[in-house]
């Protein structure tokens, strides 16, 4: 690459100032228009990621800046190498948490989402949404994402919407989605249900209640049952007890009286109850529990559900009416002790599922909910779609890197439970579905009354005619909107982007969120398109400080990734962000790290200030070289192969240690000390010149996905004498 004299004294300053840099280049970057894969000449593969959706609903934090540096890295990485790389951004409506996060703002005006109507709500979350998209582009940009904004989505664009109804309607068809009574698990805070991944379980400290159950025909009997939850007594409908268990063979059939609301109970045969759990025998709440459930359908027992969706206890509920969980359990533990019902009380160690946003018990209960059924097969292949997911892992069509996470990955996959997707709250894609409220004919009433309209609002019936419908009020979980992200927003762009760009790349994304939306992407991919969505899961883990505590604004050791990027520069964070930086383990990140890698940056600027000080009179020509500079390549030579064979296989950290100790401690602390000397003495000074810009150009490129703000602005400052095609460092050929 021939390059000839510029001068550095007055072209490139002595100190390297991020702050006035940045923005500009970035600027150089998007005006090139190279960041759309269309627009560069090469005949490379597809290389594609899709961003996972940062939510619109705050500024980034140290975990998005984790993915946009590891994305980034690759993106460019594989542009560098003559892929046409593809990099769609876009941003998450993030349905349940962005309505948390408004809520908490209105609380402080004294308002909640009751003081709106539905639609008033869901026009201000619009508009906060709207605003915060802007904040989080800007900030993506700041960082460095060489994202292909043309192509930038939102999860409610009307074009994702049109995908993810698409998807609904055909599920439906499949006969993959259905609406039933269910026992779900429901926040009483937040009102609404949630899937068993985002139940957030905690061993808890707490009580065995002894309590006994006296029979109707001789009140001096009894069976006693253990329980941890006394106050849900009044929804019981059934005491049962194992067949095989001798000690109550006898009494299976018998009634006894419950002993809080007085009501007469039968006593039945179940195989579920665990001999050896407490008394052997189990208080069957239906409502309240979800073994219960399943029982109580089993044995046709009543549904008797005494605890209301704001938390409190019902009139079913007899003297706990009205009553809070906590309230009522200690009513009823001394309305037992009245009684003389309570035998005893033990010291238990339990697992307690908690809401994850708020920490509120999570209540079983039983609601009218739909549900993607993930153990049912379907199609021409006769599997589930938990199967192909499954399938598709052993296969090796879908890798996961760090693989240790296959293991696991089977693990939940097979204890897969069928999937709620309602909601309900007010802010998301709307459940595409009314009901029919006459029923007038048998067709109707067959179908339940249930109208799936995915194009327009029905009119009327399709079934029986009525104009009388009524549209679900519930919204579809995030998790199955953004399960779709992958193909949905390349079917929302030109025609040809699905043919081109799918399936995808690499998934490159946190461990914590692989059964959340990993799992689901590759189920919901494969049942659409018939194909993985990814080829590449790439975890990286969780961000913690240098004591490996977790971060978090209210241990007041989070950093802010934007501030530090003002103080540092971008390239310094992302190089903090990716040495140390295992797959699927923490991240160890401080302000010391994040500065240690700016003194780095001012390193790259002064060696290449030098290197560049010192061509004059070169003119670019290959001299001839003595065996010990032929040995210095040749050591290089080994060294970008080292980097390339570890970014091929994923493995950046050492790719940028590699590269950091190589600049630092060889190149720049050696090799241009070695060739300062050559070429004041002028002894063979032209070897000495071609050695320096050879090593400092492939350098600079290696350099670029990890560090591109410094290398393309040392690029830029000799960029009139490279060919046309290297102009910007960010399209150069990888060395």
């Amino acid at each position: 690459m021939p390059i000839g004299v510029c001068d550095m004294r007055k072209n490139l300053s002595k100190t390297y100032e991020h702050q006035k840099t940045e923005k500009k280049i970035y600027h150089l970057w998007e005006k090139s228009g190279f960041f759309n894969p269309d627009k560069l000449q090469t005949k490379g593969p597809p290389f594609t990621i899709i961003m996972p959706p940062p939510n619109a609903n705050d500024p980034l934090h140290i975990g998005h800046a984790v993915f946009v540096t590891l994305e980034d890295l690759l993106i460019r990485y594989h542009r560098m190498k003559g892929d046409k790389a593809l990099w769609l951004p876009g941003t998450d409506h993030a349905g349940f948490e962005t309505q948390v996060v408004f809520e908490k703002k209105l609380a402080q005006e004294g308002k909640s989402r009751f003081s709106f109507t539905r639609d008033e709500f869901y026009r201000l979350v619009w508009e906060y949404t709207q605003k915060n998209k802007k904040i989080v582009k800007e900030q993506l940009k700041k960082l460095g994402a060489s994202c292909d904004w043309s192509r930038e989505k939102f999860t409610l664009d009307k074009k994702i919407i049109k995908v993810v109804y698409e998807t609904f309607a055909s599920l439906w068809k499949d006969g993959l989605l259905y609406r039933g009574q269910r026992i779900v698990n429901y926040c009483p805070k937040h009102q609404t249900a949630f899937s068993e991944l985002e139940v957030k379980y905690q061993e808890e400290k707490a009580k065995l209640y002894y309590v006994q159950y006296c029979f109707r025909n001789n009140p001096q009997k009894s069976i006693t049952v253990a329980t941890t939850r006394p106050e849900t007594i009044p929804g019981d409908v059934a005491i049962a007890v194992n067949p095989q268990d001798e000690r109550y063979k006898s009494l299976i059939g018998e009634l006894v009286i419950e002993p809080i609301t007085k009501r007469e109970i039968p006593i039945i045969a179940d195989p579920r109850v665990e001999i050896d759990f407490g008394t052997g025998a189990l208080k069957i709440t239906p409502a309240h529990d979800a073994t219960d459930f399943e029982i109580g359908k089993d044995h046709n027992l009543e549904i008797r559900q005494t605890l209301n969706f704001d938390g409190r206890f019902n009139k079913l509920s007899g003297p706990l009416n009205g009553l809070k969980v906590n309230e009522a359990r200690l009513q009823s533990i001394e309305i037992l002790k009245n009684n003389k019902a309570l035998i005893k009380e033990e010291d238990y160690t339990h697992e307690v599922g908690h809401c994850y946003k708020c920490g509120t018990i999570i209540e079983p209960m039983i609601m009218d909910q739909w549900f993607i059924d993930v153990n049912k097969k379907f199609g021409k292949r006769n599997k589930s779609l938990k199967e192909l997911a499954i399938e598709a892992i052993k296969t090796k069509k879908i890798k996961i890197i760090p693989s240790n996470f296959e293991k696991v990955f089977y693990y939940w996959m097979e204890n897969l439970k069928d999937w709620n997707i309602s909601r309900q709250i007010y802010w998301g894609i709307r459940i595409p579905v009314w009901y029919c409220q006459e029923q007038k004919n048998e067709i109707c009433k067959s179908k339940k009354g249930i109208i799936v309209a995915t194009k327009r609002t029905p009119l009327k019936c399709p079934y029986c005619g009525s104009t009388k419908l009524m549209q679900d009020p519930d919204v579809l979980d995030t998790w199955f909107s953004s399960g779709q992200w992958p193909f949905a927003t390349l079917m929302a762009n030109k025609t040809t982007d699905l043919k081109n760009y799918y399936p995808t790349s690499v998934m490159e994304t946190g461990w914590d969120i692989l059964f959340f939306w990993v799992a689901r992407m590759i189920m919901l991919g494969l049942y659409r398109l018939q194909q993985v969505p990814f080829k590449i899961v790439y975890l990286h883990g969780l961000v913690r400080d240098k004591d490996r505590q977790k971060m978090s604004k209210s241990k007041g050791n989070a950093i802010d990734p934007l501030a530090v990027t003002d103080l540092y520069g971008a390239d310094a964070l992302r190089m903090a962000l990716v040495i140390g930086n295992s797959p699927g383990q923490d991240i160890i990140i401080s302000e010391e790290k994040i500065r240690g890698y700016r003194n780095f940056s001012n390193k790259i600027w002064n060696a290449s200030r030098f290197v560049l000080m010192s061509l004059e009179g070169f003119n670019g020509k290959k001299p001839k070289l003595t065996s010990s500079d032929k040995k210095l390549l040749d050591d290089f030579e080994k060294i970008k192969e080292k980097i390339t064979r570890y970014l091929d296989n994923y493995r950046f950290s050492l790719a940028g240690e590699t590269l950091y100790h190589y600049f630092w401690h060889t190149f720049a602390d050696k090799i241009i000390e070695e060739m300062k000397i050559r070429i004041r003495e002028k002894n063979n000074e032209k070897a000495a010149q071609y050695i320096l810009l050879t090593i400092l150009s492939d350098c600079l490129k290696m350099l670029h996905p990890f560090m591109p703000f410094i290398t393309e602005a040392i690029w830029q400052q000799f960029n009139k004498y490279h060919s046309k095609k290297e102009k910007l460092l960010m399209i150069s050929l990888w060395p």
